[in-house]
This record gives C-alpha cells, sequence and structure tokens, in this order.
C-alpha cells in the first residue's frame, strides 16, 4: 500500500474516530511525523496522543538507523528486515532470533506477552533445533575452508558427522 501523500510505501496506518466516522489514513514515515506533528499542535486529545507517537518515532530510529537495519538479513533464509516490514511476514523461524530485538516490542504489544501459553505441537521440537545446528555447522564448514582454515574444517566437519548420526 502507497502513501496517500507521496509514491513511498505507508508504513504508517491511522485510524482516527471523528463525528462518529473512522478515517484510515495510510502515511509513509516522513508524512506521519509531519502529520502526528501538526495533530500535537492542536492540543486535543487526539493531538496528545498523535504527540506521543510522534515522539516515539522521533525518539525511535533515525533514518541511518532504519535504513542499517533494514540491510540486516537472516542468515538461514536470507530474508532482510525490510522486506519483512513491507510484506509483514517472515521467511522462517528463524527470523524470531534474527530480529529478535525488533520483534519483542511488537509481539509484546500485539500478544501482551513474549511467551506461548497455549497449546504446543505433541511431536518434539529437537529435530528442529539439530537442522538448526547443523545448518550453523555446515556454514561455518564452508566459511572455514573458504579462508582455508583446514584444520577447523576438519574439526566441523566430524561435529557433522557425529550430528547426523545423532539424528538416526
Amino acid at each position: 500500500m502507497k502513501c496517500q501523500q507521496c509514491d513511498k510505501p505507508a508504513t504508517f496506518h491511522i485510524t482516527e474516530l471523528a463525528g462518529g466516522k473512522p478515517t484510515e489514513l495510510h502515511l509513509c514515515e516522513d508524512h506521519a511525523r509531519q502529520y502526528l506533528t501538526s495533530s500535537s499542535q492542536e492540543g486535543t486529545a487526539v493531538g496528545n496522543m498523535a504527540a506521543m507517537l510522534a515522539q516515539q518515532i522521533t525518539v525511535g530510529q533515525t533514518a541511518e538507523e532504519l535504513a542499517q537495519l533494514d540491510q540486516q538479513a537472516c542468515p538461514v533464509c536470507g530474508i532482510t528486515f525490510y522486506e519483512f516490514r513491507s510484506q509483514g511476514r517472515l521467511g522462517c523461524p528463524h527470523d524470531y532470533i534474527s530480529f529478535q530485538a525488533q520483534l519483542e516490542p511488537l509481539i509484546l504489544n500485539i500478544h501482551g506477552e513474549l511467551e506461548h501459553v497455549g497449546k504446543r505441537p505433541g511431536r518434539s521440537a529437537s529435530g528442529s533445533e539439530k537442522r538448526t545446528q547443523l545448518i550453523r555447522l555446515r556454514r561455518a564448514l564452508k566459511e572455514a575452508v573458504e579462508t582455508e582454515n583446514y584444520e577447523l574444517a576438519s574439526k566441523l566437519r566430524d561435529q557433522i558427522k557425529n550430528t547426523e548420526t545423532d539424528n538416526t
């Protein structure tokens, strides 16, 4: 969805109740900041909330921090934080670890908790942990071979074999 003021992607979706009717605004970060700062100067209750939101935007991340964060990628699936922000979907379960610092406030805000307290699958998640360990070991092995660190590569190869035989 594009910003209603320009062609940038809308990252802020604001719904106001004015006269009993909801009004939706879809704005990019720049226009949301302008809108919220102009609303905060009106002095209404909406203005006070807008002022708090505007303060969070300015106190939050600066444009360069956001640009740097957008380049951060998951080492397993390769999805960038920018892709997550624009699509609203993560690429794999490992993204929760890769983007933990950014996702925790969102999850807490949406669900009110950071820890799952509902039902869990009957089968064990240990297989998933072993697959994750194998992926990490194989990546480290590849890096060791590329840097010609063959002693480390042989140790990693042995660890991979041991982990794979534990899976069977």
